[in-house]
C-alpha cells in the first residue's frame, strides 16, 4: 500500500497519549459494506451504504474504490457527470487517476494524493485513468467521500483543491505504533491541509499488529472507522471488525437522544495480520452534523425536491457548466 509513509513512526508529532479520566466513545454497531459498480464499471464497496442517513450527517456516501489489480485494457473511471450541492474527496492509495472539471480544475493523483472538489451550484467533472495506465493496466485503490453542504452554502461558487502527499499531516501515536495520515480537520492540536466548509476530520492512520491507536475527537462531531484492510477491534470494548466493515461511534455530534459525547476514540489492530497487508489500515472520519432535510437524487444533493427538480432543469439547460475543449 503505497500511500505516504515513514520507515520510522517514531520520528514525527506524537499524538497524546490517552488519559483514564477521558471517556472513549463506544461502538454502536458493526456493519459490512455492499459491493457494487461506479462509473464504467469498476469495483466498489459501499462503506455507508446500510446506515441510517441521520448517524452519517454530514457525510452522503462513501466508496472504496477497488482494491483490484487491473490487466492491460481493463482500467476505468468515469465519463463527464454532473455535481451540486455537495463536496466530493476522492484519495488514492494505490494507482494513478485523473481529474477535469468545467471550473477548469484538474490534475493527476497517486499513491497518497488527494483531490477535493466543492460542487456547490454546479460543475460537470471527470474522474479517468491516464491512457498509458489503461494500456499498462495495474493496481488501482482509494475512496471518494461524499461531504453535504448546508443550505446556504450549496450554490456556492465551485471549487478545485489538489493535496498533494507531501502536504498530508503525518502523525504517530504515542507509542509508534500507529501511523496517521491527516488529510483535512483536526486531531487534537493538529490540523490537516484540507479546507473544508462543512467542519469534518478525515484521516488514514495504519496500526501495525498488536498496537492501539486513540485518538482525540471532537465532541461536536460524529466519528466513524472504516477498514480498508486487515482486522482488530473498535471501541473501548474492543468490538471486532475487519477488512470492508464500519464501525459506528456513539455521540452523533452532540444531536439529541443519540448518544453520549465522548472525547477520544479507541481502534487497536490483531496481534497477526494477513500476509498480502501487513498492517491493518483504516479511515476515520466524522464530522459536525447539518441537520437539515436531505433530498438526494444520482448526482444532486439538495434540501427539497424543488431543488432537485430545478438541478436537473438546470443541467439539462446547459446551466452547470461545458466541457472544456480538449476534454471530451
Amino acid at each position: 500500500m503505497p500511500a505516504v509513509t515513514v520507515e520510522n513512526p517514531l520520528t514525527l508529532p506524537r499524538l497524546p497519549q490517552p488519559l483514564n479520566a477521558v471517556r472513549e466513545r463506544q461502538v454502536l454497531a458493526i456493519t459490512t459494506a455492499p459491493s457494487g459498480f461506479e462509473g464504467e464499471g469498476f469495483p466498489v464497496r459501499k462503506a455507508l451504504a446500510t446506515i441510517k442517513p441521520q448517524y452519517l450527517d454530514p457525510f452522503i456516501m462513501m466508496d472504496q474504490m477497488g482494491e483490484v489489480d487491473y490487466a492491460p485494457g481493463e482500467p476505468k473511471g468515469t465519463p463527464w457527470h454532473p455535481h451540486r450541492g455537495f463536496e466530493t474527496v476522492t484519495y488514492m492509495i494505490d494507482g494513478v487517476m485523473d481529474h477535469a472539471d468545467s471550473h477548469g480544475g484538474g490534475g493527476t493523483i497517486s499513491d497518497g494524493d488527494t483531490q477535493w472538489m466543492t460542487a456547490g451550484g454546479g460543475i460537470l467533472h471527470k474522474e479517468a485513468p491516464p491512457e498509458w495506465l489503461v494500456t499498462k493496466g495495474g493496481l488501482f485503490h482509494g475512496i471518494q467521500l461524499w461531504v453535504n453542504l448546508p443550505g446556504r452554502e450549496k450554490m456556492v461558487a465551485p471549487k478545485y483543491q489538489d493535496i498533494g502527499r507531501t502536504n498530508v499531516v503525518l502523525l504517530s501515536s504515542h507509542d509508534g505504533g500507529a501511523l496517521v495520515r491527516l488529510i483535512a480537520g483536526e486531531v487534537g492540536e493538529f490540523t490537516g491541509p484540507g479546507s473544508t466548509r462543512t467542519p469534518i476530520t478525515l484521516l488514514h492512520a495504519s496500526l501495525s499488529p498488536g498496537s492501539q491507536l486513540t485518538l482525540p475527537w471532537r465532541k461536536d462531531f460524529n466519528a466513524l472507522a472504516y477498514v480498508l484492510s486487515g482486522h482488530g477491534t473498535a471501541g473501548g470494548d474492543r468490538q471486532p471488525i475487519e477488512s470492508g466493515q464500519l464501525a459506528v461511534f456513539d455521540g452523533f455530534g452532540g444531536l439529541p437522544g443519540l448518544g453520549t459525547d465522548g472525547e477520544t476514540i479507541t481502534l487497536s489492530a490483531a496481534g497477526a495480520q494477513e500476509s498480502r497487508s501487513p498492517n491493518m489500515e483504516v479511515i476515520v472520519l466524522g464530522g459536525r452534523p447539518i441537520g437539515e432535510p436531505v433530498a438526494h437524487y444520482g448526482p444532486f444533493v439538495m434540501n427539497t425536491q424543488a431543488e432537485l427538480v430545478k438541478a436537473f432543469e438546470d443541467y439539462q439547460a446547459g446551466r452547470l457548466g461545458t466541457i472544456p475543449a480538449g476534454h471530451a
